[in-house]
């Protein structure tokens, strides 16, 4: 082996060491002096920069490819410690794996490095170091992955940035927020919290259809400059979500004062008109803002907050930012609890009726029961009307609902008549929505219930609201007629609250108003009574009477303003002062009770 030149040993080769050549693991004595040449001259020749390395972790022999890379010459980086020159120990799991590679306990390992190129700049470099086959060396090799690394870049700013805006887009927001929110509080003087703004413009959609979506375009272009221009001096993140949605993420928030400071501003810039190509156009935009500690909370609770507050913005009036209220929400979460469980409880036979007398104020003589429906909720407990029938109405299932009730009540009210026959029988008053009537038969409702409960049609009144009744034309008012032909008593419920037309009442087949409670309440403080009060309900009374209407006081509390109502002219009173709504067994103890004669027939 003497006549190979020295530094040009094949790979397994050794170099001379104190007058010897030391023969390295992996040599084939039967290996030609030409094949060995071959070896070397390869592994010079390679464009992939590689290096022998020892056991310890230092360069044996190195290629051309590898000292262009680092600088200097091959024979120069020989004996140097590998791990340096490509700076595998930076960190400690990346020097556990290339160690455990120079002990032989494993196969390969590969990390990509930022190194320093020769010429002085940087570089990525994709970093693999394998054993070499019955040696105890091990192969290092570093291939310049950095066009590829930029191309990556570059494809991935593509998929992450709106391309109208050049705004993070949706899928990068969130990897922003989720590294956000899984952040160690409190680090290098983190506050721990974190704020949204999540706003969309008022009226886009017009833009869009009037003007078209190239002038759309550019719209949300200067939106995103303007927006960018309001965060940028905090480092905000601003990201166009999709359409017209945009989101402010706000790190390290310090309280609620500096998102609605964020939100202002926001505000403030977009009122400024825009000047596109020619076009001058003003938008306005609604803002939902979330404040919170970021311990706990994900990224779909943030963001369904923040969709939440951004609905009450625009239900508030747009062109407005409202804060994220615990309160609110809950009562909303409440709602949508309700509404999904509505129709179910009808079936299951969660709800009940209980009834609320309407009495005679001349003789204190009660004439009637209003039926008022309770849903005993099996998570809310019992509910009273004004908590789900808003919510039944805007579903549909009021029709299901109110069908149920009116059939219940029929059936009760007839009950009590067939118990009692000694005792003049109780009509029952049914309210009625609008819905009932346009989404079903109403009139063929009514005729089966009566028909199959045998209730004669005097002892059922509908009540309807006055501005369900006021109005009306077509279909409920057909139905209205229908239903006062076949006997049934018309209730307008609520009266004075609405339109309040009353030369309209006499084309409509109504036989009793129900003043609204807020009359009522006006003759409480008898000591300092209002004249005005008194004088209106008289008229209203009147007026009534002469269209032969019989007039009911609701929300009658104290014998005074029953006294004060029975001097007016009021026919009956409905209120606490004579019951609240009770079970049908209350009812049937009352009527027990009542002095005996003899009932009209039915």
């Amino acid at each position: 082996m003497s006549g190979i030149p020295e530094g040009q040993e094949p790979p397994g080769i050794g170099v001379p060491q104190g007058g010897r050549h030391v023969i390295t693991h992996g040599y084939d004595p039967g290996q030609s002096f030409a094949e060995l040449c071959d070896y070397r001259a390869a592994f010079n020749a390679a464009q992939l920069a590689m290096a022998v390395v020892d056991p310890e972790g230092l360069v044996i022999r190195a290629n051309d490819a590898l000292a262009t890379l680092l600088g200097g010459r091959p024979g120069e980086l020989r004996g140097r410690c590998a791990a340096d020159l490509v700076d595998l120990a930076s960190d400690a799991r990346t020097w556990h794996a290339y160690r455990e590679v120079l002990r032989g306990s494993r196969s390969r390992f590969r990390c990509t490095r930022r190194l320093k190129h020769a010429d002085g700049r940087t570089l990525w470099a994709e970093v693999t170091v394998a054993p070499v086959p019955d040696t105890g060396d091990v192969l290092l090799s570093v291939a310049d992955i950095s066009d590829r690394r930029e191309l990556h870049a570059r494809l991935r700013h593509l998929q992450l940035h709106d391309p109208v805006t050049r705004l993070p887009n949706r899928a990068l927001f969130f990897e922003r927020l989720t590294a956000a929110l899984e952040s160690t509080p409190y680090d290098h003087g983190a506050t721990g919290r974190i704020g949204l703004c999540y706003l969309d413009l008022d009226g886009f959609k017009a833009v869009n259809d009037t003007l078209g979506h190239r002038v759309g375009d550019r719209l949300l272009a200067a939106v995103g400059a303007r927006l960018n221009a309001c965060a940028e001096r905090g480092g905000h993140l601003v990201a166009r979500l999709g359409g017209d949605e945009f989101a402010l993420l706000v790190e390290d928030s310090t309280g609620t004062e500096q998102l609605a400071d964020l939100a202002r501003s926001v505000l403030a810039a977009l009122q400024r008109p825009f000047d596109l190509a020619g076009q001058r156009l003003s938008v306005s935009a609604s803002i939902g803002v979330v404040e919170r500690a970021a311990a706990g909370t994900s990224a779909t609770g943030l963001m369904q907050a923040a969709d939440t507050t951004l609905y009450w913005a625009k239900e508030d009036g747009r062109s407005r930012w409202t804060l994220f209220d615990p309160e609110r929400n809950a009562t909303r979460m409440t709602r949508q609890a309700l509404a999904s469980t509505l129709r179910p409880a009808v079936e299951r036979g969660e709800f009940t009726l209980e009834y609320q007398p309407l009495v005679g104020l001349a003789d204190g003589v009660t004439r009637g029961v209003e039926a008022l429906v309770r849903w005993n909720h099996p998570r809310f407990g019992t509910l009273t009307p004004n908590r789900f029938v808003a919510i039944a109405e805007e579903d549909g299932s009021i029709v299901q609902l109110g069908r149920w009730v009116l059939h219940t009540a029929c059936r009760q009210a007839r009950r009590w008549q067939l118990d009692h026959p000694e005792v003049e029988p109780l009509f029952v008053s049914v309210n009625v929505a609008v819905r009932q009537v346009w989404d079903s038969d109403l009139v063929a409702d009514v005729a089966e219930i009566l028909a199959e409960t045998g209730l004669p049609p005097r002892l059922l009144q509908l009540e309807l609201t006055e501005s369900a009744v006021m109005g009306s034309a077509g279909r409920p008012l057909q139905a209205l007629q229908a239903l006062s032909a076949m006997g049934v008593r018309i209730a307008i419920d609520d009266f004075g609250t609405g339109y309040s037309n009353l030369a309209y009442l006499s084309r409509l087949p109504v036989s009793a108003l129900k003043l609204d409670g807020s009359f009522v309440r006006g003759f409480q403080d008898e000591a300092h009574a209002n004249p005005a009060d008194e004088t209106i309900v008289e008229a209203l009374v009147e007026l009534a009477h002469r269209l032969g209407l019989t007039v009911t006081a609701e929300c009658v509390e104290t014998s005074g303003q029953a006294s004060r109502l029975r001097r007016i002219g009021c026919d009956t009173g409905q209120g606490w002062l004579y019951s609240r709504a009770v079970a049908p067994e209350r009812i049937h103890e009352m009527l027990t009770a009542l002095p005996r004669h003899t009932a009209a027939a039915g």
